[in-house]
């Protein structure tokens, strides 16, 4: 029996890519997805400084801090952003999981933030807890750099289908001109 594929699944219909492409907010994240991982990434060297020597506790936790609010930040543009989207502000179909995690991101974060108010946890404990934030920022990072490539391969194997007059990519047998 022939081994059937099944087509991927469109991230985004011509409308919701129109929407996308014409929102300031799409810009919006585009420039606080790098901030928030080069602040991450300074706030890690100095968590885990802290942790292997014990000196700078107070630049850590201030990295920290910065580092939740600009997560808060992306996560508030974000739903913004779904919105106009995707008409909805939080788990459009095509972010469902993304947007599971990203409240298991929100949700660690958050506690950092009550451990350090309640001075709960002591100094290595809320940074390994600041650890766990950040684990759970990198896999839910890596989700939305997927996510991400696959729209930027739906683009290009569009614009490669409307290349051709009858629509099928150059080089194939059939298409115009090969």
């Amino acid at each position: 029996m022939p081994k059937t594929t099944k087509a991927p699944v469109a991230l985004y219909t011509p409308e919701q890519r129109r929407r996308r492409d014409a929102t300031r907010w799409t810009l919006v994240q585009g420039l606080l997805a790098p901030l928030q991982f080069l602040v991450f990434a300074v706030s890690l060297v100095l968590v885990l400084r802290y942790l292997a020597t014990g000196e700078g506790f107070a630049i850590a936790t201030a990295s920290i801090v910065l580092k939740t609010v600009l997560l808060y930040t992306i996560m508030i543009t974000g739903c913004i952003w779904e919105k106009v989207v995707f008409d909805v502000w939080v788990f459009a179909p095509a972010f469902f999981w993304e947007d599971v995690f990203s409240m298991l991101v929100l949700a660690l974060h958050a506690a950092y933030l009550v451990a350090l108010w309640q001075d709960a946890l002591g100094a290595r404990g809320q940074m390994w807890l600041a650890l766990a934030a950040y684990a759970a920022y990198v896999i839910n990072a890596t989700q939305f750099l997927l996510k991400l490539r696959a729209a930027r391969l739906q683009s290009d194997a569009e614009r490669l289908r409307a290349s051709t007059p009858d629509g099928k990519p150059l080089g194939h047998p059939t298409a115009e001109g090969a």
